[in-house]
């Protein structure tokens, strides 16, 4: 298992500058008459990613298993939110559920609640000191395994070894 971390010094900053250098080219067509004004705008943004995004530990072998896990997930909830959708009875037991996070603060929490705002038929309403709260389409569904599924790929994506809940 290869372990990635990508620290403040020169190697988050080029990184990160060459994203968006390449960025900047293709908004601009390519034309370099527009870099007076994209080189400053790269350096603002690099600036501002490095500030509002600190660099953080990645297993890449995880990011490879989690995107299969996520498009899974997403193809599942789709179909049955589509057949809740289109089912007669509407069977819907909306709620707002919480959930105690063991991910560490930060971009880990972070990415578990947006990828949970992914998923259909649940909904991040509140992530706050490590709960988050989830409104889910159907109470009766078993969403606590699903959300600790969710939380044990984003921690091996991220390294991390959580703790029993």
């Amino acid at each position: 298992m290869t372990l990635i971390k990508v620290t403040t010094n020169g190697s988050t900053i080029v990184s990160r500058g060459g994203v968006f250098l390449l960025i900047w080219w293709v908004l601009a067509d390519g034309v370099t008459s527009s870099w007076w004004i994209g080189v400053p705008a790269v350096l603002l943004a690099v600036t501002t990613s490095v500030m509002l995004l600190p660099p953080a530990s990645m297993v890449w072998s995880g990011f490879l298993r989690f995107v299969p896990f996520f498009l899974m997930r997403s193809l599942l909830g789709g179909v049955d939110v589509a057949w809740r959708a289109f089912h007669p009875g509407m069977p819907i037991a909306p709620d707002l559920i919480e959930y105690s996070v063991r991910l560490p603060p930060g971009l880990s929490q972070v990415f578990m609640a947006n990828t949970v705002n992914l998923l259909p038929g649940t909904l991040s309403a509140v992530l706050d000191r490590s709960i988050l709260k989830v409104h889910v389409l159907d109470r009766r569904k078993d969403i606590q395994a699903e959300l600790e599924a969710v939380e044990q790929s984003v921690a091996r994506m991220f390294g991390i070894s959580l703790t029993a809940p």
